[in-house]
């Protein structure tokens, strides 16, 4: 479900749809509420299940972003457990307050996708 990179959508409530443009290369992220991320996508590996992208238009307070969402099988081949990181640089905010932001992002896409997978 989050190995598409168009289908941030279906599992993240921030986000109300995703459009692809450049050849599938960007997508552009429509929010709840109003205003839109435009991403490009840096690196997808399917055997690794990992991609890696950054923003280049966003109204968060972050600069020079790049994260990669990657999925690890567990051992027993019960389950898997996903990773989200990024490196950034604050953008009229505190590196706390940057930190927030995007943790509070993250923590919400995790939150709902354990609720759609248990």
């Amino acid at each position: 479900m989050i190995g598409e990179f168009n289908g941030v959508p279906n599992w993240h409530p921030a986000v109300e749809k995703s459009e692809l443009e450049e050849d599938g290369k960007v997508r552009r992220l429509t929010l709840v509420g109003g205003g839109s991320i435009v991403e490009r996508l840096e690196q997808i590996d399917d055997n690794e299940y990992l991609y890696r992208f950054s923003i280049l238009e966003s109204p968060l307070p972050v600069a020079d972003y790049v994260a990669e969402i990657r999925v690890h099988q567990n051992e027993e081949g019960t389950g898997s457990t996903i990773e989200w990181s990024s490196e950034f640089k604050p953008k009229d905010a505190s590196v706390q307050q940057a930190t927030e932001v995007i943790q509070g992002i993250y923590q919400t896409g995790l939150d709902n996708l354990k609720k759609l997978f248990g």
